[in-house]
């Protein structure tokens, strides 16, 4: 079976609306967050992030999701924009065990990692039950079509609405109305966004308002770990924060630079901020 094919199998279980929500869906307030340098993360379980995408769902509310670790928010700096659409997501998701870690010391403890692979994998699980519609919109060609073939394997009927891959080039206005009444006659509840950061936040706020689909989801590299075009670090390694390590080691030429020039200033930021905090008495979570 192609690729294109298994998707259009999928999406063809059923046109309807999605079930809003499954047995689980109830309204979460919104969970605290812990500012990291400007960065308001959010302090939550991964349970705690299905229920939250549970609720936009049946609300059929627009909402989007930043999953964000060290390369996100050092991105933001110096970024006013970038640093407001983080801050206006429904969710800043910890990426990474440097933002977990840091989340617990101000006051979180309940706070884990939810990683963008391990978030695509939990929900589309959930959707098995609740019925949830997904689109996929991001990777080179014919990464998403092999990565919807893959999961609809992986968890059999799975509907999968639609993908798509965009040119490497900014679109068009024109594309873009294109690309948004495509994907909102597909009528899905979940758009995965795999363009990477910045360019896939900056996709999705704008993209908030004019789409239908009530969640947005920015997961970058799980397109192609879960299409198996790029091999994950061991848990261990993700455990003990040396993912970077592994993925380093993977792509040195395209990740060099992100990892041996970020990696350094984020702790001196934070060196820096600690400072001020000792002088001012400031810190903690955020509502």
């Amino acid at each position: 079976m192609s690729a294109g094919s298994a998707a259009r199998s999928a999406g063809a279980a059923g046109d309807g609306t999605a079930r809003a929500g499954g047995p689980a869906a109830r309204a979460l307030p919104e969970p605290p967050r812990a500012e990291v340098l400007g960065v308001r993360v959010s302090a939550l379980t991964m349970a705690d992030a299905l229920e939250i995408i549970d609720g936009w769902i049946a609300a059929r509310a627009r909402s989007y999701v930043c999953v964000t670790g060290v390369h996100g928010v050092m991105e933001c700096q110096g970024d006013p924009e970038l640093l407001r659409i983080h801050n206006e997501a429904g969710l800043v998701t910890p990426d990474g065990m440097p933002l977990v870690w840091l989340g617990r010391r101000r006051g979180n403890p309940r706070t884990e990692r939810v990683y963008g692979p391990d978030l695509m994998l939990a929900a589309c699980a959930r959707s098995l039950v609740t019925g949830y519609r997904h689109f996929f919109y991001g990777g080179a060609e014919g990464v998403p079509e092999l990565l919807a073939e893959r999961l609809c394997r992986r968890y059999p009927g799975l509907r999968v609405c639609g993908t798509y891959s965009p040119p490497f080039r900014p679109l068009t206005d024109e594309e873009e109305a294109e690309v948004a009444e495509r994907i909102d006659a597909a009528r899905p509840d979940i758009v995965w966004v795999g363009l990477s950061t910045p360019k896939q936040e900056r996709w999705m706020a704008a993209q908030r308002g004019r789409l239908e689909a009530p969640v947005l989801i920015g997961v970058g590299a799980a397109f192609d770990f879960h299409a198996g075009l790029k091999s994950q670090a061991p848990r261990w390694m993700q455990r003990s924060g040396l993912e970077w390590l592994h993925r380093l080691a993977s792509e040195p030429r395209r990740l060099g630079p992100r990892y041996l020039v970020n990696n350094p200033r984020f702790i001196g930021r934070l060196v820096g901020e600690a400072a001020v905090l000792r002088r001012t008495g400031a810190g903690g979570s955020t509502p």
